[in-house]
C-alpha cells in the first residue's frame, strides 16, 4: 500500500507540474503557452513569405507538440484572430458570432512582420531537443514587449487558473516607455469587441472589471446590440435574452440578428413596454452585462506566481533594454569579423598578394608566403592580424572575383560598415534610448497598418454600478404558510407570509429553535406552527434583533438570548438554542414585557414576575442564554 500511495503521489506531482508548467499556464517572458511558442516556430522555420496550408503547419508543429493535432489546429485559429501575429487567409471563424474555422485543409496562414520583429532572433533564442529528440525548439522566444497583456490569456491547471485580459496594444507600449523613462503609467483592458468596462476594482490585473454591451436606445420601442461585451458572441448574447423573455424577467416582441462585418441585434419590445424600462432588465437577466475576475497568474523562472500589470511591464522594460544590447553586441561582433574580412581581401587583391602563392607547392608554403606578403602593411590589418582562418578564407576567394573586384565598392563598403558600428556604439552608451526609440518605431508600424485598426482603443472605459437582479425583477409571488400541514410555498393555501421574487429566499424559524434559509418554491414541508418566517433579505436580517426565551429540560430554569442572524449556508439546519431545552417563545421586537409564570411550591410567594426584554444584551448567534431566575418555570406570558 506505501508503494501505491507514494507511487500515485509521484506520478501526481509530475502530471501537475506539467500541466501548470507546459500547457495551461503562458510564461512571463514571452508570453505564450507551449502549443502556441511551437505553432510560431513552425511558421517562422517554414516561412517564404507566402501562405502555408493550415494542415501544413499543423503538420508541420506535431515534430515539437507531444499531443493530438486538433489542439495545434484549434490554438492557432484563436492566436491567429488574435490579428498581431499570423496573417489569415480563408475562413477562420468569428469571434462575434461564435462561428468556427473552416477545415485546417481549407484555410491557410503566415508569419506577419510585427511576429519577426517581437520574436524571431535565432542567434539569441535558447534551444531544446524536441520531445522524441529529432529536433530543436526554442525554450523561451526572447521576446520584445509584454505579449501577455497584448492578447491576454485563460488556462485551468491542476489546482491553480489563470485568467488575463487583453490589452491595447499602443497603450502597452507607452506604458513601456513611461517604465523605461521612470514615469508613472496605468493600463486598463481592450477588447477586441468593444463595448464597455469598469476598472474600478481591476486592482492592476488582480481584481474584477464590469463588462457591457454597447446599446442604441434612440427608439423607445426598440433597442439595438451595436457591441458585445468581452466574453460574449451574438449567438450566446442572444440565447440570453430568449432564457429571460421565457422566464418573464424580458418582455419583448422579437429578436434578430443582423450582425456582419459589425454587431446588430434588434430587439423589438412588446406592446406597453418600452426601451427606458428594459434597459436594466437587460443589463441585469442577459449577458449585456457581465462580471469578470482577473487572475494574472503566469510561470516565471519555472515557477507559477501571481503577479500585477505593473510588475509585468517592469519586467520587460528590463527584459528589452537586455535583449537590445545583445542584439547590437552581435551585430557589432558580426560587423567588426565583416570589415576585417573585407579588408584583407582589398588588401590581398589590390597589392596583388596573391601572385606570391604561384610559386608555392605546399600548402605550408602558400600560408607562409600569404603571411609574407601581409607584413608591409600590418597597420592597415590592425592589432586582430592574420590567423589560419583568415587566410583559408582569402584562398578560397574565387579567380572571377579577383578580376572583377571594384577597389571603391569594397571602400564604401567599409566606410558604411564603420559608420553602422559608430551607430551600435552610441546606441550602447544609452541603451534605455535606444529602447524608446524601438518602441517608437513598433508603435508608428502599428499605427500605419489598417489590418490592426491602427491600434485604436476598441472599449470604452467607465464608471457604472452593477445592476442588482433583485432590484429590477418584481415582487409579483405571493408566500403562504399552513399552520396545520407545516407547508410553505407559492402554490400553498394559508396564512400570507408577503410578497416576493424568485430570487428571495425565505428565512424560517422552527418550534424547537431551529432555523433554515431556503428558496422560494411552489411547496415545501418546513414543520408545523413555526414561530417566524419571513423573507432572508441580508441588509433586513441584519438589522433584526431575535429574542429567544427557552428553558431547561431538567432545571426547568428561565433562558433569554438576544442575538442577530448574520450569515448562513442554504439549506442548512442550525440552532438558535442550546440541546435538551424548550423553546418557550421567540419575538423580533426590538422592545417587548414578558411575564413568567413560575411552578407553584411551599413557600414560594411570588408567581408571577415581568421582565423588559430590551434590558438584555445582544450577543453573538452561537452563545447561550442568560439566566432569567432560579425558579422552575411552568410558562411564559408575553404582552402585547
Amino acid at each position: 500500500m506505501a508503494f501505491i500511495k507514494n507511487l500515485f503521489e509521484k506520478n501526481f506531482l509530475e502530471y501537475a507540474s506539467y500541466v501548470i508548467k507546459d500547457r495551461a499556464i503562458p510564461d512571463l517572458e514571452d508570453g505564450l503557452k507551449p502549443v502556441q511558442r511551437r505553432i510560431l516556430h513552425s511558421l517562422f522555420e517554414m516561412d517564404d513569405g507566402k501562405f502555408n496550408k493550415v494542415a501544413n503547419v499543423v503538420g508541420h508543429c506535431m515534430q515539437y507538440h507531444p499531443h493530438g493535432d486538433a489542439s495545434i489546429g484549434d490554438a492557432l485559429v484563436v492566436l491567429a484572430n488574435k490579428e498581431y501575429f499570423i496573417n489569415k487567409q480563408g475562413n477562420f471563424g468569428n469571434i462575434l458570432t461564435g462561428d468556427g474555422a473552416s477545415a485546417p485543409r481549407y484555410i491557410e496562414c503566415r508569419v506577419t512582420q510585427l511576429a519577426k520583429d517581437f520574436f524571431y532572433n535565432p542567434k539569441l533564442t535558447n534551444y531544446t531537443d524536441s520531445y522524441d529528440g529529432r529536433h530543436k525548439e526554442p525554450l523561451l522566444f526572447p521576446t520584445k514587449i509584454p505579449v501577455i497583456l497584448v492578447i491576454g490569456a485563460e488556462g485551468i491547471a491542476v489546482g491553480m487558473s489563470t485568467k488575463i485580459l487583453p490589452h491595447n496594444i499602443l497603450e502597452v507600449l507607452e506604458a513601456e516607455k513611461a517604465c523605461l523613462n521612470n514615469k508613472k503609467f496605468q493600463l486598463f483592458p481592450d477588447f477586441p469587441c468593444g463595448g464597455f468596462v469598469d476598472v474600478s476594482d481591476y486592482r492592476d490585473g488582480l481584481g474584477k472589471v464590469l463588462v457591457r454591451a454597447k446599446l442604441d436606445t434612440s427608439d423607445p420601442k426598440k433597442i439595438v446590440i451595436r457591441e458585445l461585451p468581452f466574453g460574449s458572441t451574438t449567438e450566446s448574447m442572444i440565447a440570453s435574452i430568449e432564457n429571460a423573455t421565457k422566464s418573464g424577467r424580458l418582455k419583448i416582441q422579437s429578436i434578430n440578428d443582423f450582425t456582419a462585418g459589425n454587431v446588430e441585434i434588434e430587439i423589438k419590445l412588446a406592446r406597453g413596454v418600452y426601451t427606458e424600462e428594459t434597459i436594466d432588465a437587460l443589463y441585469a437577466f442577459t449577458e449585456c452585462e457581465q462580471s469578470i475576475s482577473v487572475n494574472l497568474l503566469v510561470i516565471q523562472d519555472n515557477f507559477p506566481v501571481v503577479i500585477t500589470v505593473t510588475d509585468v511591464i517592469k519586467h520587460h522594460a528590463k527584459q528589452l533594454v537586455t535583449i537590445l544590447v545583445k542584439e547590437l553586441e552581435l551585430e557589432k561582433k558580426e560587423l567588426t569579423d565583416k570589415y576585417h574580412l573585407r579588408n584583407i581581401e582589398r588588401i590581398f587583391i589590390e597589392q596583388r598578394i596573391y601572385k606570391l602563392i604561384e610559386s608555392q607547392k605546399t600548402a605550408d608554403g602558400v600560408e607562409k608566403a600569404v603571411l609574407k606578403g601581409f607584413v608591409p602593411f600590418m597597420k592597415e590589418v590592425g592589432a586582430r592580424g592574420i590567423s589560419h582562418e583568415d587566410i583559408e578564407h582569402l584562398l578560397k576567394i574565387p579567380i572571377r572575383r579577383i578580376s572583377l573586384y571594384d577597389i571603391n565598392k569594397a571602400r564604401t563598403e567599409m566606410d558604411e560598415i564603420k559608420v553602422r558600428i559608430k551607430e551600435i556604439n552610441v546606441h550602447l552608451k544609452n541603451p534605455t534610448g535606444y529602447a524608446v526609440s524601438f518602441l517608437d518605431g513598433i508603435a508608428a508600424k502599428i499605427k500605419n497598418d489598417e489590418e490592426l485598426g491602427r491600434g485604436e482603443r476598441r472599449t470604452k472605459v467607465g464608471s457604472f454600478e452593477k445592476i442588482d437582479v433583485k432590484e429590477v425583477v418584481k415582487k409579483d409571488l405571493s408566500l403562504y404558510y399552513d399552520k396545520v400541514t407545516g407547508y410553505l410555498g407559492t402554490a400553498v393555501t394559508g396564512d400570507l407570509v408577503g410578497e416576493c421574487s424568485p430570487f428571495d429566499r425565505v428565512l424560517v424559524v422552527r418550534q424547537n429553535g431551529t432555523w433554515t434559509v431556503q428558496d422560494i418554491q411552489e411547496k415545501v414541508f418546513v414543520g408545523e406552527k413555526a414561530w417566524w418566517i419571513g423573507v432572508a433579505d441580508k441588509d433586513e436580517i441584519n438589522k433584526k434583533i431575535f429574542t429567544i426565551i427557552y428553558k431547561d429540560k431538567k432545571t426547568a430554569l428561565a433562558f433569554i438570548k438576544r442575538c442577530i442572524i448574520e450569515g448562513w449556508i442554504m439549506n442548512k439546519d442550525y440552532s438558535l438554542v442550546p440541546e435538551n431545552t424548550d423553546v418557550l417563545h421567540i419575538d423580533t421586537r426590538e422592545k417587548f414585557i414578558f411575564n413568567l409564570h413560575y411552578a407553584p411550591k411551599p413557600r414560594l410567594k411570588v408567581l408571577k414576575e415581568e421582565f423588559k426584554a430590551e434590558k438584555y444584551l445582544v450577543k453573538g448567534i452561537k452563545t447561550n442564554g442568560v439566566r432569567l431566575s432560579t425558579k422552575e418555570v411552568k410558562r411564559v406570558e408575553v404582552k402585547k
